[in-house]
């Protein structure tokens, strides 16, 4: 049995080189939203039921088709009031079911990520040549519909195999050389950008994405009040803030069109991000700007911190 993921060592959160973020920030603040595309009545997988009742699902279908039809354009409309710049998680199928959307978020210069090809066709059971082309496909349609070179990855509906990160970042390199592939947001183990083994050696960071800020969480499986979401954001925001004066930390919001933009919930979404970006010293960022700025300038002091403390503590044991 396995003890760790094997990507990662220990690296305590008090003994690391310091973050300086652009102009000083304290905080580097990114919107994740996922954008994604659910079939009515998607292939088997026999290790995971997309729909919890038998097919179609008609409700499960149209309220997230709800939110590609009426809650993307409320959700957008927000984040422009703000200056947010969106960090897509995309079921890239979206390129071609609903190009609109795409175009909307080329228009504001948003990022786009990969979060699979359809969020009810998952990693599970694929061979290292199907999850490979899977992956390969998702950059590369993402790449033929808004010219971006694939930075992040976000597996479809969160379903992972031991060979996804590895998979990602030998991608990328191949079609995009250090452009592309360059982070993950399936480890939910840190406040900061660490670097990430891979077998390729490839450089490759975990950006911090919280699931437990995570609309779908909150309200789909905590069964949160959106009053009580909004004060759960601020109280991140302000441990988070407090921490980043002494090193830089990262906040992200991930956030689903059919949750956040329902119009009950939509108002607490809005309070938080007028708190946030209401700071001084709040870097507000897209998802690859964070990644690129720390591979440029924490990336290497980083392994090097690494590779001490484990020194340290190999002596002491």
């Amino acid at each position: 049995m396995k003890e760790s993921l094997g990507v990662y060592d220990y690296w305590a959160y008090d003994q690391r080189p310091k973050i300086e973020w652009p102009g000083g920030a304290k905080v580097a603040f990114w919107v994740a939203p996922n954008i994604e595309y659910y079939e009515l009545d998607p292939p088997l997988n026999p290790q995971r039921n997309p729909w919890p009742h038998p097919h179609p699902s008609v409700p499960g279908y149209s309220i997230r088709d709800y939110g590609n039809r009426v809650g993307h354009q409320r959700q957008m409309t927000l984040l422009d009031k703000y200056g947010i710049r969106g960090s897509v998680s995309l079921s890239v199928a979206l390129c071609e079911h609903h190009p609109e959307i795409i175009q909307m978020c080329k228009e504001r210069d948003w990022e786009f990520f990969s979060h699979g090809i359809y969020n009810t066709r998952y990693t599970y059971g694929l061979s290292e040549a199907q999850e490979r082309a899977m992956i390969r496909d998702s950059m590369e349609t993402i790449y033929r519909h808004t010219g971006q070179a694939c930075a992040g990855y976000l597996a479809p509906a969160l379903s992972h195999s031991e060979r996804t990160l590895d998979l990602f970042a030998e991608v990328g390199e191949e079609l995009f050389g250090d452009k592309g592939g360059i982070y993950t947001c399936d480890l939910f183990h840190d406040d900061q950008p660490t670097p990430v083994s891979v077998r390729s050696g490839k450089r490759f960071i975990s950006m911090p994405y919280s699931l437990e800020m995570n609309d779908t969480i909150v309200y789909a499986v905590n069964k949160v009040e959106p009053r009580q979401y909004a004060t759960m954001l601020k109280r991140h925001f302000d441990r988070l803030y407090a921490e980043g004066a002494e090193s830089g930390t990262v906040m992200c919001i991930p956030t689903h069109n059919y949750q956040v933009s329902c119009p009950h919930r939509i108002k607490a979404f809005e309070e938080a991000l007028e708190y946030i970006t209401g700071h001084p010293d709040v870097w507000v960022a897209t998802g690859r700007e964070i990644a690129d700025y720390y591979l440029a300038n924490y990336y290497d002091a980083a392994l090097d911190s690494m590779a001490a403390q484990a020194t340290t503590a190999g002596k002491q044991g």
